[in-house]
């Protein structure tokens, strides 16, 4: 079945509701293999450092590199998709976080830091693009099943993110075979899997789900001039003005997780824990962010985004309570807390997503999009940096108590939101 195209054209518009679940089905396939791009570089981005440098005072380097490279691409990937849709942004993204991947390649073989760096810069564009695939999930998608599709790509990154560090190993022994550094071999994971993600939505994101969505945008405002009020227009009506709350639901729980997961490792290690210990915490906390995801997307959707908005919040003040009282020998509680941080993220992200895509007008959707996700990506890199600071002046405990009290600060920003509309 087929909609009417609009005034001035030719062609059919396909019904969303028949193209919706193939453009999920390709955004499911490039979030898995870039979920496996992601995690196996970052895995080993600082030990790579440390090893070609022989000091660890710049290991984490890696990790501001990625951050800085995100939000740059975060812009450009914006702007590409706003100007000529989903499809060439989204693959344009990949496909530099590919080039990325091969530069640290090069630059492990030919021992040079200052190309592994500027490298690293540039496969932050793999990180930045991972994240806006949730956005183009929702751009068909009916106002109350939005948040559910963007949870169903957040979701698809983690069966990627698991496999790749595992892959570390294996792909590190086929990179000595080659004559390569061993810790070069997760790049050319991560390149070949940002390239196989870019190829897979260059052939197959069709039609372009942004694109689509304004041409049925046009539509619907022949409707409305013609006297035929339209679902879509009084959503849009009544959540005027939510971008901003939308926006801060994101950074803000981005900057308090950042901020508490960063320093756990470290306050663990303070107590004479071993990094299986902390990285038993961290798979735990990694896993509440996103496999939740389906849940929450039904949750958003059925009770409304505000009120998950607000279940962020609490969620992520217990668990900074519970990071603060636990005694740092107890794994099980440290994990707990952890894995609360993790879904108080989850909750926010989803929240926060559905509430823009809900109220940004289609004709700078995109543009605004990759703004808010620019945000987000300083959100966790002033997290990160500051908590350091933080735990060195004062202790862990405090770190975790005052990220969740700063959490609260939605709350209000909710209630406000809600008694404006």
């Amino acid at each position: 079945m087929t909609k009417t195209a609009p005034t001035g054209t030719t062609a059919a518009t396909p019904d969303p509701a028949q193209v919706q679940p193939r453009i999920l089905r390709v955004l499911v396939a490039s979030q898995i293999l870039s979920g496996a791009g992601l995690a196996a570089g970052v895995t080993v981005g600082a030990l790579l450092a440390q090893e070609m440098l022989g000091s660890t005072s710049l290991a984490g380097l890696p990790s501001a590199l990625f951050t800085a490279g995100s939000a740059l691409a975060a812009i450009a990937v914006g702007r590409i998709s706003q100007v000529r849709g989903r499809r060439p942004g989204l693959a344009a993204g990949y496909l530099t976080g590919a080039v990325g991947s091969a530069g640290v390649i090069t630059a492990a073989v030919l021992d040079n830091p200052v190309l592994l760096f500027t490298a690293l810069f540039v496969y932050g564009a793999g990180t930045a693009t991972n994240l806006q695939a949730r956005y183009a999930g929702a751009d068909l998608a009916a106002p109350g099943h939005r948040a559910r599709a963007v949870s169903t790509v957040l979701v698809a990154t983690t069966l990627g993110g698991v496999a790749g560090p595992n892959l570390a190993a294996p792909t590190g022994s086929f990179a000595e075979h080659l004559g390569m550094p061993d810790l070069a071999g997760p790049f050319i994971l991560s390149g070949a899997a940002y390239a196989l993600a870019a190829l897979v939505l260059a052939l197959w994101l069709r039609p372009d789900p942004l694109v689509l969505a304004r041409t049925l945008a046009e539509t619907k405002e022949t409707e409305t001039a013609a006297g035929t009020p339209t679902a879509d227009d009084a959503d849009t009506r009544e959540g005027r003005g939510g971008v901003v709350l939308g926006a801060l639901v994101m950074v803000l729980t981005q900057l308090v997780m950042v901020a508490i997961m960063t320093m756990t490792p470290v306050h663990m290690h303070d107590h004479g824990h071993g990094t299986a210990a902390s990285g038993l915490v961290i798979a735990v906390h990694i896993g509440a962010m996103y496999l939740p995801s389906p849940l929450t997307g039904w949750l958003v959707d059925r009770y409304g985004r505000m009120k998950t908005a607000a279940a962020s919040g609490i969620t992520l003040l217990a668990a900074g309570i519970l990071a603060a009282a636990a005694p740092g020998d107890s794994v099980a509680l440290l994990a707990l807390a952890l894995a609360l941080l993790g879904l108080g993220w989850n909750f926010g992200l989803v929240a926060g997503t559905a509430i823009i895509t809900d109220t940004v007008p289609l004709a700078t959707r995109a543009k605004t999009q990759g703004l808010v996700d620019v945000s987000i990506a300083i959100a966790g890199a002033t997290g990160g940096m500051a908590s350091g600071i933080m735990v060195a002046a004062t202790s862990y405990p405090a770190l975790a108590l005052t990220g969740g009290i700063l959490s609260l600060a939605l709350l209000p920003a909710v209630a406000a939101t809600a008694y404006r509309r």
